[in-house]
């Protein structure tokens, strides 16, 4: 056999599987959305008989350590404090850590809060990186503010949980947004299972939406074109995706996620030098709570709500997207051994293959598409007829997972758009085909390609504050 045959043969078979792969991953996506349509019916039907909100004034929910790492957020961090103090919780904590801001972070907080440094013991479980000085105010009495020199992320975090006071705490971005409730529904998950050890709470693009002391009042469809395709991409991929696995779950967003702090401890706290933390230390919860031969659930709770701010332009978003694929591939090399381990069980032989498979060479197969169908299309390798059935058939598929998507945020929470704005917003489901989803999954490979530089470095995300 030729060369030039080798080639045209791989070339055949390749577009016969990229287009099997490609259609095999949009029936799992059209899955995932009928089950998470069933799990949440089922979980609203519950919570109904169960009345969550007389637990607001309970002494049986277990106090809450809120830790906020704080890097060059002049621009958020005071709301977002002042936002959380007006939770519905019976006993919880604030523990912002500035993490060696160059801005006006420490500046204003000082400032907003009256804070003066204290003299204070804190019990080092996780080493870090030197804490300058611990902030208070009397009229702050649950407000912590820890001064530190820069460590990264995952450093700031263990410094909080160095300091925290109750035995779970949560992680929360500094640009985020807790609905009131957000912290009754996690907290309640661990009333409800001792054994829950990890619980993520549903993350959705506050651009659009009007939020006020963690009371969402109302929606406006952004401005921006790449607002709205992240807001349909949300809806369609991050909860659907997430509801799904249940005790498999192998990540809680770093914006909002609840922890038993004693299990982050035996672990060691969080790992530095990646940019996958969130992944990573769930994971290293599933390993550790295994090891440990303990009985343990991990829960995903859609009804806790936390507001972020999707990039307002695509060098942000390209740049969030491949810090993403750098933390799964970082995540995935460190727990290869769990790849169809069956100690892991639906972790271990669902999940984790199910990342590496549609997460990690899903994009390189996408991507690898986009260049070689059209070439065996000018050789003639590949049938002009079939190649466009096929196009419309992916297209349509992803317009009815988008849909979905739109129609199951609808179901969650009853008006919150209007049908004007949904089918605006479903206009988006077609138009993310055409540039959108390609750039995004270039952006990805971008970061597979480059994941040894990458993995030890953040980027800045132009941020503005909420609501203006």
């Amino acid at each position: 056999m030729t060369i030039m045959g080798i080639i045209r043969g791989f070339i055949r078979y390749f577009n016969y599987f990229c287009m099997s792969f490609t259609l095999l991953l949009c029936v799992i996506y059209l899955l995932q959305l009928v089950i998470a349509f069933f799990k949440i019916r089922r979980n609203r039907n519950r919570q109904i008989a169960d009345d969550y909100l007389r637990y607001a004034d309970s002494d049986n929910l277990l106090p809450i350590s809120l830790i906020i790492p704080a890097f060059n957020e002049q621009e958020n961090i005071v709301h977002n404090v002042k936002s959380l103090m007006k939770l519905s919780y019976p006993e919880y904590e604030i523990i912002v850590v500035n993490d060696g801001s160059t801005d006006q972070t420490h500046y204003n907080m000082v400032e907003a809060f009256g804070l003066y440094p204290i003299e204070t013991s804190i019990k080092i479980s996780i080493p870090t990186e030197e804490v300058r000085n611990v902030y208070y105010n009397k009229d702050y009495p649950n407000l912590i503010y820890i001064d530190k020199a820069s460590g990264g992320k995952s450093d700031a975090l263990n410094a909080g949980i160095n300091a925290s006071s109750y035995p779970l705490f949560a992680c929360l971005d500094a640009d985020s947004r807790l609905e009131k409730d957000a912290l009754l529904h996690l907290g309640n998950e661990f009333l409800k299972d001792t054994t829950t050890v990890v619980a993520g709470g549903l993350v959705r693009i506050a651009n659009g939406s009007k939020i006020e002391d963690g009371v969402w009042q109302s929606f406006e469809v952004p401005r921006r074109h790449i607002e709205r395709l992240q807001i349909v991409e949300y809806f369609r991929s991050f909860l659907s995706g997430r509801v799904c696995w249940g005790n498999g779950l192998l990540i809680v967003s770093g914006a909002f996620g609840v922890f038993n702090k004693q299990a982050v401890i035996d672990c060691g706290g969080y790992k530095r030098g990646t940019v996958g933390e969130d992944m990573e230390i769930v994971m290293h919860v599933h390993k550790e709570m295994v090891k440990q031969h303990r009985k343990y659930s991990v829960k995903f709770c859609p009804e806790a709500v936390c507001w972020t701010q999707g990039p307002m332009n695509s060098k942000d978003l390209r740049s969030q997207r491949r810090r993403w694929q750098v933390g799964l591939v970082d995540t995935l090399f460190s727990y290869f051994h769990m790849t169809f381990n069956f100690r892991y069980k639906v972790a271990g032989l669902l999940a984790v293959p199910y990342n590496w498979l549609f997460e990690f060479l899903g994009a390189i197969v996408e991507v690898l598409g986009y260049f070689i169908i059209p070439f065996s299309l000018i050789m003639g390798e590949l049938n002009g007829f079939f190649f466009v059935m096929y196009l419309l058939l992916s297209v349509l598929l992803g317009v009815i997972l988008s849909v979905g998507g739109i129609i199951l945020e609808q179901y969650m929470r009853k008006g919150c758009m209007s049908a004007k704005q949904a089918m605006k917003l479903s206009v988006y489901a077609i138009l993310e085909n055409l540039g959108y989803r390609q750039m995004i999954m270039l952006a990805r490979v971008g970061g597979i390609l480059r994941f040894r530089r990458l993995r030890n470095l953040w980027g800045k995300i132009q941020r503005k504050e909420f609501n203006k």
